[in-house]
């Protein structure tokens, strides 16, 4: 955010975001989490639309948008919020955990933030509309899948490899490349099967 852009009396961003990575490292040390306050750091980015903040979990990185200092008490709550994010993996660094999983709502209510919800209602930017380009359908049952990017591995119809595979992933029912030659339905994200 320029500086001439701020309002008279309030911090500078810069020094916002230096108290917010001390208090970060106080509450480290207080939830007994050394490592995480010596490598933990804050930065803003200009670049989230949407997106209140994001935690980097592998180099214990938190960015912020800048637009939040309109909103000093969200700036808070979204700070602790993705603090809670490294105070979960730190605290257990050798698993896969769900992102807003038990192991984030405790580390929540650890940081004062009990109840924490998974998103905000901030009226940051409204969300792009993004065109879904690429198109593929099962060869079994016909149904399409509209993408932002093409698929990267093999992945499978859902639906046909748990009604016709028994749930295993079945290389007859992977994505066509293309529409489907008779107008299917289009399916969501969580029914793909990826090997």
């Amino acid at each position: 955010m320029p500086a001439r852009a701020l309002q008279p009396g309030a911090p500078h961003p810069a020094e916002v975001l230096r108290h917010m990575e001390n208090e970060a490292r106080v509450w480290a040390v207080r939830l007994q989490l050394p490592r995480l306050a010596a490598r933990v750091t804050l930065r803003w980015h200009a670049r989230l639309r949407t997106t209140a903040g994001l935690a980097r979990l592998d180099c214990a990185l938190i960015l912020l948008n800048p637009r939040l200092l309109a909103f000093p008490g969200e700036l808070t709550r979204t700070f602790l919020h993705e603090l809670a994010h490294l105070v979960a993996h730190a605290r257990n660094p050798r698993r896969m955990i769900d992102p807003h999983g038990p192991e984030w709502r405790e580390a929540c209510r650890d940081l004062g933030l009990p109840g924490e919800k998974r998103c905000h209602t901030l009226p940051l930017a409204a969300p792009r509309r993004v065109e879904r380009k690429y198109f593929y359908h099962c060869p079994s049952c016909l149904r399409e899948v509209a993408r932002v990017r093409p698929f990267r591995r093999a992945e499978a119809c859902l639906a046909c490899c748990k009604t016709q595979a028994g749930g295993r992933y079945e290389r007859r029912f992977r994505f066509v490349h293309g529409r489907a030659p008779l107008n299917g339905n289009t399916l969501q994200q969580p029914e793909l099967f990826r090997l």
